[in-house]
């Protein structure tokens, strides 16, 4: 199905092989708080560049530079934890996101239930054949992110070591994620490739009845409709309603995920939703769902999308690490190596069951020459944010936003 401008999405969903634990550390709350907050940078981004088909998954992204930031070193690892608000004076930086990759990936049930969804994340490094990396470096990857070196060839079959890499991505990901890595993106001057996927399948606590889908009006803008199914059904569900916008709250099987979607009032309300939206904001919100009964009308629809992300990284303050400054020295011990490329791709499908979504990204190193019950409405018929949710530590693993599901 077609869906034209359809959203920033920052959807975040984190990526690590980290280890299947029964028991998992209580992950710092600071990695949330990070997590998010470099979301709605992201978004905010992605947004000003009003791009059509935008999605994506900022936790997938931002887990592949925190394995860059690990080899990094002086202006150039200040600027990566700047831009991915990583905490100043602490030491357990990777330990940390280890914790909550592995919690993310536990298969052990919740309250002595199964999980009732499929979480599957995971990292690798590519490095080429011969090329000496730290071991440090390979030992802090592998252990926090389970993230162990696959030697390739870039020098001599780049595009051999382009095809096994996207192959890996594709069974990583369901066969959602196909070719991550385009022809020309690697060179023989490549010398690494962080690579992170993510695939997530979910079904609601409460589906909805495809029997009550039925084609309806969007409202694209204030002038214009779009003809589009949507599905229908009323139950209890966390919601919150603003001065400005409403919340609803759709759990996932399981308790352990949430979409939350965000209404603006006006059909036109969108665009200064985004502009006020904060991760502080967005904490205060989540805070104060209620259990309400509500007639709930949203689209169903589906969306795919790719970009190459070093601009916009460059703009938010990340402008060593790309360039002839860089200083990479944690992964070789030398100042070889600069970021030429940081590539993502998503895809997210919406329907009456839940919802299915996956994501990869790829970091390229090159060498530097190179209450009472009340019946309450939620009619989602026109532009809002929507993301996915981790309930324990309030990470969004996946944001948003749709604006005509019609188009793809």
């Amino acid at each position: 199905m077609n869906m034209s401008k359809l959203l920033r999405f920052a959807g975040v969903l984190a990526c690590a092989m980290a280890p299947t634990l029964g028991l998992t550390k209580e992950v710092p709350a600071w990695v949330g708080k990070a997590n998010n907050a470099f979301a709605i940078d992201l978004y905010r981004k992605l947004a000003s560049e009003k791009r059509d088909d935008l999605f994506f998954s900022p936790n997938s992204i931002e887990t592949a530079l925190a394995m860059t930031y690990a080899g990094a070193q002086g202006e150039t690892a200040s600027q990566m934890a700047a831009v991915l608000h990583l905490p100043a004076g602490t030491n357990t930086i990777h330990t940390d996101l280890g914790d909550f990759l592995a919690e993310l990936n536990s298969t052990a049930p919740i309250d002595g239930k199964p999980r009732g969804y499929q979480l599957s994340v995971a990292n690798a490094l590519w490095g080429q054949k011969g090329y000496e990396f730290l071991p440090h470096f390979l030992d802090v990857l592998k252990t926090n992110y389970g993230a162990g070196l696959q030697e390739v060839d870039f020098r001599n079959d780049t595009e051999g070591a382009r095809e096994t890499i996207n192959d890996w991505v594709e069974k990583k990901t369901a066969d959602k994620i196909k070719d991550l890595i385009g022809r020309g993106v690697l060179t023989p001057l490549t010398r690494l490739v962080l690579t992170n996927a993510i695939y997530f399948k979910g079904t609601w606590t409460s589906p909805f009845d495809k029997a009550a889908t039925r084609d309806e009006a969007f409202h694209v803008s204030v002038q214009q409709e779009s003809n589009v199914p949507m599905m229908h059904r009323t139950g209890e569900y966390g919601y919150l309603e603003d001065t400005d916008f409403q919340l609803l709250k759709l759990p996932y099987a399981g308790g352990k995920l949430s979409m939350i979607i965000l209404l603006p009032h006006r059909r036109d309300g969108l665009p200064q939703l985004e502009k006020e939206l904060t991760p502080e904001k967005l904490s205060d919100s989540f805070a104060k769902f209620v259990n309400e009964k509500v007639i709930v009308s949203i689209p169903k629809f589906k969306m795919t999308a790719q970009f190459e992300l070093a601009p916009i990284l460059e703009s938010m303050g990340m402008h060593a690490a790309f360039g002839a400054d860089a200083d990479f020295s944690g992964m070789t011990g030398k100042r070889d190596l600069m970021i030429s490329n940081v590539i993502h791709k998503a895809f997210a499908e919406v329907n009456e069951e839940g919802t299915e979504a996956a994501a990869a990204t790829g970091v390229v190193m090159s060498l530097r020459m190179a209450m009472p019950v009340r019946m309450l409405e939620f009619r989602a018929d026109h532009p809002f944010i929507f993301l996915i949710r981790e309930e324990a530590s309030g990470a969004i693993l996946f944001m948003g936003r749709l604006t005509d599901p019609k188009k793809e």
